[in-house]
């Protein structure tokens, strides 16, 4: 079998990966900025990163995964101008900006659940890291690679001999061409960025300093936190490739010329989901809740979604897309069901190599399309099995649920548990439900066993109509709640 390789955006190039430390994979990713309701394109970066970190555990490697919360500093036009984002949501609401923070916090956390994407060991906040903060921009004043302006401190991109390696714009006269801002009198050169900026009369969001009252710029906090909770170099840095530019070469920088050592070894970088070719974000307009998407689909058959394609390519949106997924899921949830629910019988199942190429295909840097075509190929020489006269042996059935529940369940997280499959979600009235089931498909058993089948079809239409699908096979009739 393969070993595992990984995109890394600083080389371009699919690289052999081991940890620095044996045993334990350092790991960043750059987290939401919370002045709103997570959307589809905050799930696209968080559920493929997920399925990174639940791919390394699998193989042996312990983790350790942190992930910011970015609750002051992100300003507006994502440079050194406009108005904090938070702050500005705190004003529109006319509620103070922490309030705007922490509640947005929680709606993120509990999209997240609802999704299957597992907590980061470490989620620390900006504002609570102020001091990190601080300490890493006196480190490269001292070190010559920030200089002071009128309350505000910069980083001295010409200090910085590799910046912009990550993002390729190494020209430096393009990069100050290109700059967002006009040369103002406190900088130096344009493409000089904010480490901290001083608050003007009004602003909230404010911290001493030596440089007296102000906050903290955008990019400083991820080189801050990363390196006090997982060192001075990392095995993995995540994030969205919109953020190559400029926030993580200026992380490189910021990290590198206050250490000299190599910030991160492995760059990973997830594409966008966009609607009509255009990238959705809320600054556009043209995004969708994670909440509103929950009313109509399973939170599963988003995360089944997203999953369907590569996470360094684009993910278009629309409805019908996220409806023929929801068909898709359905009949693998289907097949396992069936396959929990079937006597035992003699037969057997050529594995014919699905767990080798479901492995290869992760190990592959990630790839979780091919990862999922291969557990369809098996899910339908499965199906094939379990029709066959003589059945699958007990064997050949728990070989068949061991793969299931690794590769679909514990990896990609999109097989609901057994419990789930047979007797319905928790807290819904499961298993309420489940007995009135039990009887209706008796009551209807025995109508086609009078071939009374006006009766029979009465009832399985009744149930489509309330959402509940039955399926008649060689082994009986099954249930299912639909979707959507």
């Amino acid at each position: 079998m393969s070993s595992l390789h990984i995109y890394n955006s600083i080389t371009r190039t699919k690289d052999p990966f081991e940890p620095l430390i044996p045993g334990l994979v350092s790991m960043y990713v750059c987290g939401p900025t919370v002045y709103g309701h997570a959307h589809l394109g905050h799930a696209k970066s968080y559920v493929s990163f997920d399925v990174v970190v639940r791919w390394l555990r699998h193989t042996g490697f312990r983790v350790r995964y942190v992930q910011n919360i970015t609750d002051v500093g992100h300003l507006t036009d994502d440079a050194d101008d406009g108005e904090d984002k938070i702050q500005k949501q705190a004003r529109l609401e006319m509620v103070d900006p922490m309030e705007i923070a922490q509640a947005y916090t929680r709606s993120y956390l509990e999209d997240m659940d609802r999704l299957g994407v597992l907590r980061p060991n470490i989620a620390p906040t900006a504002t609570g890291h102020i001091p990190e903060q601080i300490a890493l921009i006196s480190r490269l004043i001292e070190k010559g690679h920030a200089y002071e302006s009128n309350g505000n401190i910069y980083f001295s991109v010409e200090s910085f001999a590799g910046y912009g390696r990550l993002s390729g714009r190494t020209d430096q006269a393009a990069i100050q061409a290109g700059a967002r801002v006009e040369l103002r009198s406190d900088k130096r050169v344009p493409s000089d960025f904010a480490l901290w900026k001083k608050a003007e009369p009004g602003h909230l969001m404010k911290w001493m300093s030596p440089w007296g009252e102000g906050y903290p710029g955008w990019h400083v906090e991820c080189s801050a936190m990363a390196m006090k909770y997982l060192g001075e170099t990392i095995d993995i840095h995540g994030g969205g490739m919109e953020n190559k530019f400029p926030h993580h070469d200026c992380e490189i920088a910021q990290a590198e010329a206050a250490t000299g050592k190599p910030f991160v070894r492995f760059w990973m970088h997830n594409n966008m989901v966009t609607v009509d070719g255009t990238k959705m974000g809320k600054s556009l307009g043209n995004f969708v809740t994670l909440k509103d998407l929950f009313k109509v689909f399973d939170p599963m058959v988003i995360r089944f979604f997203i999953l369907q394609s590569h996470y360094r390519s684009p993910l278009d949106f629309s409805d019908t897309a996220i409806r023929a997924s929801q068909t898709g899921l359905s009949k693998l949830h289907d097949t396992a069901r069936r396959l929990y629910e079937a006597p035992a019988g003699s037969g057997t199942l050529d594995m014919a190599g699905f767990e080798e190429k479901t492995i290869d295909a992760l190990n592959d840097d990630f790839n979780t399309p091919v990862a999922i075509s291969v557990i369809f190929e098996f899910s339908k020489a499965l199906n094939s099995a379990l029709d066959r006269p003589e059945g699958l042996s007990a064997d050949g059935a728990a070989t068949a649920i061991a793969y299931l529940e690794t590769y679909a369940a514990e990896v990609l997280g999109i097989l609901k548990s057994r419990e789930e499959l047979i007797v319905g979600e928790s807290g819904d009235g499961g298993e309420t439900l489940a007995d009135v089931m039990e009887v209706l498909l008796e009551l209807r058993k025995e109508a086609r066993a009078r071939k009374d089948f006006a009766t029979s079809d009465t009832i399985r239409d009744l149930l489509l109509a309330r959402g509940i699908e039955l399926k008649d096979t060689r082994e009986g009739t099954s249930w299912s709640k639909k979707r959507g």
